[in-house]
């Protein structure tokens, strides 16, 4: 390996300090042979040292707080503290250490918690090994890197929590009335059986339906009911 030096302790996982003007990684995976390859793949970079390995969350956040290296190449799943943890404890002790997630997860939530929670970069292991190391180098300088699947499924995540927030303002700007209304049109009765049930004309449930999309921004009953149920899960 070059510029790392050897193992500082039976085990702990740290190893001697980065060279300076290179950029210093520790990584941290649960398993023994994805770290040895990634280790290998950065240590034969001119810039970058890979200062210390990981195989536990716990034991990542002790040797970040030891090392304080420039970059965590961090997994998501990981034994004692998993990764969407440790990065909230990196961003609540403030550590200046920027987060490259590499995972096999493909979850599109882990993506949105793991990016809400502090990660500078997300690329998943099939990535090929010269992108991975550009991104290294990218977290490194600053930038914000997602791959494209992860970018989509933030995109995804944003538009649903924009969808749903839109439905709660909608939800609450409606009367008393019309709430009555929304909760029968869950039920899937017809303007004559709410009116009915409301001891109302069903000229006066038309009007307070028509009223009830407008406020949610639907264009039918149908997705009116199926908001009012979304909701009422939450």
């Amino acid at each position: 390996m070059t510029g790392t030096g050897a193992w500082a302790g039976a085990g702990d996982g740290a190893w001697g300090g980065a060279v300076a003007g290179r950029i210093s990684v520790l990584i941290a995976d649960d398993h023994p042979v994805v770290r040895q390859g990634l280790q290998v793949l950065l240590s034969v970079q001119d810039d970058i040292d890979v200062v210390g390995e990981a195989p536990d969350g716990p034991q990542a956040l002790a040797l970040v707080a030891e090392l304080n290296p420039d970059v965590l190449l961090l997994d998501l799943k990981l034994p004692g503290l998993d990764g969407v943890a440790v990065l909230r404890e990196l961003r609540d002790r403030g550590m200046r250490t920027r987060a490259l997630v590499l995972t096999s997860a493909a979850e599109g939530t882990l993506v949105t918690r793991a990016v809400q929670a502090g990660a500078a970069g997300f690329l998943y292991k099939d990535v090929d090994p010269d992108a991975l190391v550009r991104a290294v180098r990218s977290v490194n300088d600053g930038h914000t890197l997602l791959a494209p699947e992860a970018a989509g499924a933030v995109l995804r995540s944003s538009a649903a929590d924009a969808a749903a927030s839109a439905a709660a303002l909608g939800i609450g700007a409606l009367t008393r009335r019309e709430r009555e209304v929304l909760a029968q049109l869950a039920e899937g009765r017809s303007n004559r059986e709410i009116a009915r049930y409301l001891r109302v004309s069903e000229k006066t449930v038309k009007t307070h339906v028509s009223s009830v999309l407008a406020k949610l921004g639907v264009a039918d009953r149908t997705q009116a009911a199926l908001l009012a149920v979304r909701q009422a899960d939450q």
